[in-house]
């Protein structure tokens, strides 16, 4: 089987479509369509069916296509073993979460445009569940993923997690509400997240509305408190959170280092703290692939 073939076959299994095949390799749509045919004449079945005005893969498709993800990664293994010095070459797919992708993905974008131009990246935007959804229906290469320490996540046995970095989270509340958990001085030790929990016992809470993660700390940490939080408001975006707070909506938490907007108070969360664990999740032994074994150890030079 012509090995650009199955290239040709596997990104249709992962982009959709012969339009989107064609711009992403420069050539012509029918010229992608002529190559798939030869190749199924190649093997002796179908490898598409016609679905609508476009084309899906048959089941013999999709199994040549998972087939196609190791042919390919061994020969170039192969390559790489024969010439070590050879610049990784793939489209790589990677889904995060946006803070992510903005701190970890985008300065690795900014080097593989600058040094390694043959690796190209296609983003997705997706929280943890939805990104590790797509990475095992192999629709990914990469998911950037997040757990609390209070709240775990687990992934399948199929994948594999690596550390990339931690973040402090504290409790966002309105200015006024914070003033009797200051310290008068710097000097004082910071009140225990218990104590903080109990003071805001009566307040409406905004919690994430696309991940149940910090919902799940606020529930655990209330529940270590004594009482139950009234979850009232879901909103993803941190700054939405901020404005929902200082209209008086509610509390939430936010990470430490987040900028924090005029009448907002960012109180730390201690004994038990709260920390967010970013993850870069790939398929095992997915790095054996080139393109992928360079993003991540671009990624664990960040962490470094």
């Amino acid at each position: 089987m012509d090995p650009r073939r199955l290239e040709l076959l596997l990104l249709l299994s992962r982009l959709g479509s012969m339009r989107e095949v064609a711009d992403e390799t420069g050539l012509a749509t029918s010229t992608v369509s002529q190559q798939i045919s030869a190749l199924a004449r190649q093997v002796g079945t179908p490898l598409i069916e016609q679905q609508g005005r476009g084309v899906r893969l048959t089941s013999a498709g999709r199994r040549l296509a998972e087939h196609a993800v190791t042919i390919l990664a061994t020969m170039e293994a192969a390559r790489r073993d024969l010439d070590p010095e050879g610049e990784p070459a793939g489209l790589l797919r990677v889904a995060g979460f946006t803070t992510g992708v903005r701190r970890a993905l985008l300065p690795v974008a900014a080097e593989l445009r600058a040094n390694h131009p043959k690796v190209r990246l296609r983003i997705y935007e997706h929280d943890p569940p939805e990104a590790l959804a797509l990475l095992t229906a192999d629709k990914i290469d990469l998911a950037l993923t997040y757990d609390y320490n209070l709240a775990p996540a687990t992934v399948d046995d199929a994948l594999e997690a690596r550390p990339l970095w931690p973040v402090s989270w504290g409790l966002a509340v309105p200015d006024g509400d914070a003033r009797p958990l200051r310290p008068a001085s710097d000097s004082e030790i910071d009140i225990d997240s218990l104590t903080v929990f109990r003071h805001f016992r009566d307040h409406d809470w905004i919690v994430n509305s696309r991940n149940t993660a910090d919902e799940q700390v606020v529930r655990v940490l209330a529940a270590m408190a004594g009482h139950q939080p009234r979850i009232a408001h879901h909103a993803d975006s941190l700054d939405l959170v901020q404005h929902l707070i200082v209209a008086g909506f509610g509390i939430g938490l936010l990470p430490v280092d987040h900028r924090v907007l005029p009448g907002v108070c960012l109180l730390p969360l201690n004994n038990p703290d709260v920390t967010l664990r970013a993850f870069a999740v790939t398929r095992r032994d997915g790095e054996r692939w080139p393109p992928l074994a360079l993003v991540l150890s671009l990624l664990a030079a960040q962490r470094a």
